[in-house]
């Protein structure tokens, strides 16, 4: 009788302990509580295998997703499938950089390995952006007008993501993403199904959010910001509260990814420092503790460009389509916008005319035209 007493004893301290460890656990593991509704992590542009697990051992608890953005490792097919299933086994999502067609066979071994945690393909990089500013390789060198160059952009940026997914089949259709600075609505329109806003340099977070997040809206694509240099030198990247600011401020405005641009100028070794980690770790934190509402895009404001103009926004003296200098009338449009982003702030989106559907009123509680056109929805949800 008095062994069954003491059996009985530990028995109910064992149970106490076990609960205990049980609720301590959900603290320390708040997805557990609340799964998240965004990607976030890190996008490793360097040739080291080893640093790379090192870095996912440190962060698989705090992300979801490692984009493999070296094509030192995505060329190499020893060097990704053992990247890959590395960071499959820490319980990450992942997509991998190329510029290049991924064999048939190896996009079936992938997706029968990783299933839903391959993501897609990152597919080039900044297409935009380098046309803006005339980079060697870019999609348009000359053309007759805006109209012109919208068509040549989207044709031929389609016909080279035409060429990443030849090898493509109907049961692998991954997605494509890209990263870029500028002419969102282009990038969408010419294939891509994601596009990350760049956060860097001393560009306008706010403005990049509402020209990318306005062209995903209207196109019924995803997009998210990925948080680059700042200097062009070491450090490279903001501090860890500047980059924790950048992470609040993409989630609360519906950035469906968010992650960090790790790479040093030489594509080495990565720039990620305790204070970085740590930012990453108190996002992941606040991400769980403040889930998003799922209504949050009927209040926006919408200022919609004339069709195929192209100008970059980056202050008066930017061009458009990198072929054609400012003038007044885009003098005029950035007084506008400027105007508009701070009587709305982050409910303002920007797209184009040439996109405008019955459905957008849908979205949007009021449109702002180029030409002073203002029109209320009055059918708001």
């Amino acid at each position: 009788m008095k062994k069954g007493r003491v059996f009985f004893v530990f028995f109910a301290v064992l149970l106490v302990l076990l609960l205990f460890l049980g609720f301590y656990s959900l603290v320390k593991n708040p997805s557990s509580l609340h799964p998240l509704d965004v990607f976030v992590g890190v996008d490793v542009a360097y040739d080291d295998v080893e640093g790379i697990k090192s870095l996912v051992d440190e962060i698989s608890s705090y992300t979801n997703l490692l984009v493999i953005g070296s094509t030192g490792i995505t060329y190499n097919v020893t060097k990704v499938d053992e990247t890959c299933q590395y960071v499959y086994d820490k319980g990450l999502s992942f997509i991998i950089y190329t510029e290049m067609p991924p064999q048939t066979q190896w996009l079936e071994d992938a997706k029968r390995r990783w299933g839903d945690q391959f993501l897609g393909l990152y597919a080039f990089d900044e297409p935009g952006g380098r046309q803006l500013d005339l980079y060697e390789y870019r999609p348009v060198w000359e053309a007759d007008n805006h109209t012109d160059a919208a068509n040549q952009f989207v044709s031929m940026t389609n016909m080279t993501l035409d060429w990443v997914t030849w090898n493509y089949t109907s049961s692998l259709n991954f997605p494509l993403f890209t990263s870029d600075y500028a002419l969102y609505w282009f990038d969408y329109k010419a294939g891509y199904d994601v596009v990350l806003a760049q956060f860097g340099w001393n560009y306008s977070r706010e403005l990049n959010v509402a020209l990318c997040r306005g062209a995903a809206t209207v196109q019924n694509k995803s997009w998210g910001a990925i948080i680059t240099w700042t200097y062009c030198d070491t450090p490279y990247i903001e501090s860890g509260e500047e980059l924790y600011n950048d992470m609040i401020l993409a989630y609360k405005n519906g950035a469906e990814y968010i992650l960090i641009f790790d790479t040093n100028e030489n594509y080495t070794r990565g720039i990620l420092k305790e204070e970085h980690l740590d930012a990453l770790k108190q996002f992941w934190q606040y991400a769980h503790d403040n889930p998003r509402t799922s209504n949050t895009i009927n209040d926006r404001v919408a200022y919609v460009l004339p069709k195929d103009y192209a100008y970059g926004f980056r202050g008066p003296n930017d061009k458009i389509w990198g072929l054609w200098e400012a003038d007044a009338f885009s003098y005029e449009l950035c007084t506008n916008l400027y105007s508009l982003m701070e009587q709305h702030g982050t409910k303002l989106d920007i797209i184009y005319e040439d996109g405008m559907e019955p459905n957008d009123t849908k979205v949007y509680s009021k449109f702002v035209f180029w030409n002073g056109t203002v029109t209320t929805c009055k059918n708001q949800p």
